[in-house]
């Protein structure tokens, strides 16, 4: 059974079909917020401190991290990102680059085993980036896209995984040190975009027993009512084999949706987080006290 084990100094991270579903917060990537992009490049790194904080107190099990800025140096931005949140908290990271020289980066200065963010199924991709995951021991995320841009059809995009895992295999590299992010498609664009992923994932776990990931939001892209549709996505999939996603875990809806699907896949003992996390206090104590709920609430007779 594949596990996937990353670590920062002092905690270690696993993901796995009998493991709690891995979150792996998103929003430590300046991507499409220019305010964002604006303060990296003058060295403002205190919207990285904040987004770091509130994700940890939130419930992420990991963070990506991601220094993407045009005209910066992104190399410098990243790593002095990656310092700046493993001072911060003890979450294993998720290094998030397309720059090989991003990512070399980043692994110099990262304490611990990370998650490389990413690999794809070109071939100059995986001659540069799999080199780099085994130099430093590494996991990496395998997209399935390749030369060919991103297939439509599900068993091209298993085949690209398929690809990646085999020649992560040429490198050294493990099948469980392989996190498959199937590209999710925006249900509103393709109606068949959440069977055809349960469809992969189901497959990449029973065929390839490789752990996978995603981009949850991109399910929902363009519609109302994004986070409920995310939170049921991410459940299903989880049933399906799913054990990750890069995801806002400061969104409670989908939180709460992957607690249940922890609990109703077993992978929450006893339901005990989910207990911890929803029961309702208790007035007047444990024991219910004489003005507690379940001492001073009596049954409705029988009509």
């Amino acid at each position: 059974m594949a596990r996937t084990i990353l670590a920062s100094p002092n905690k270690e991270v696993i993901m796995g079909f009998d493991q709690p579903f891995c979150i792996i917060g998103e929003r430590l990537n300046p991507t499409n917020r220019k305010s964002f992009m604006a303060e990296l490049r003058a060295g403002d790194f205190s919207r990285v401190e904040r987004d770091c904080i509130a994700q940890v107190e939130a419930g992420a099990h990991m963070l990506d991290v991601n220094a993407g800025v045009p005209l910066a140096d992104e190399p410098k931005l990243l790593a002095q990102c990656i310092e700046l949140v493993q001072s911060l908290c003890d979450l294993p990271i998720c290094i998030d680059s397309s720059i090989i020289d991003a990512l070399e980066a980043g692994l110099a200065v990262y304490k611990g085993r990370p998650l490389v963010n990413s690999v794809t199924g070109e071939d100059e991709s995986l001659e540069r980036v799999l080199p780099l995951v085994k130099k430093y021991d590494a996991a990496v995320v395998a997209i399935s896209n390749d030369e060919t841009g991103i297939s439509v059809d599900p068993e091209v995009r298993f085949a690209v995984a398929k690809k990646i895992v085999e020649r992560a295999q040429d490198h050294g590299i493990k099948p469980e040190d392989v996190v498959v992010d199937p590209l999710v498609m925006p249900i509103g664009a393709m109606g068949t975009a959440g069977r055809q992923a349960f469809e992969i994932v189901y497959k990449l776990r029973k065929e390839l027993g490789v752990n996978t990931t995603c981009g949850a939001s991109n399910v929902s892209f363009g519609l109302p009512n994004r986070h409920a549709l995310n939170a049921h996505f991410l459940a299903m999939a989880s049933a399906c084999g799913m054990t990750s996603a890069i995801m806002n875990p400061l969104h409670e809806e989908e939180m709460a949706g992957i607690k249940a699907a922890d609990v109703l896949n077993g992978n929450d003992p006893d339901c005990m987080r989910w207990i911890m996390k929803y029961r309702e206090p208790v007035e007047g104590g444990e024991d219910g006290g004489a003005g507690g709920r379940r001492g001073g609430r009596r049954r409705r007779s029988a009509a």
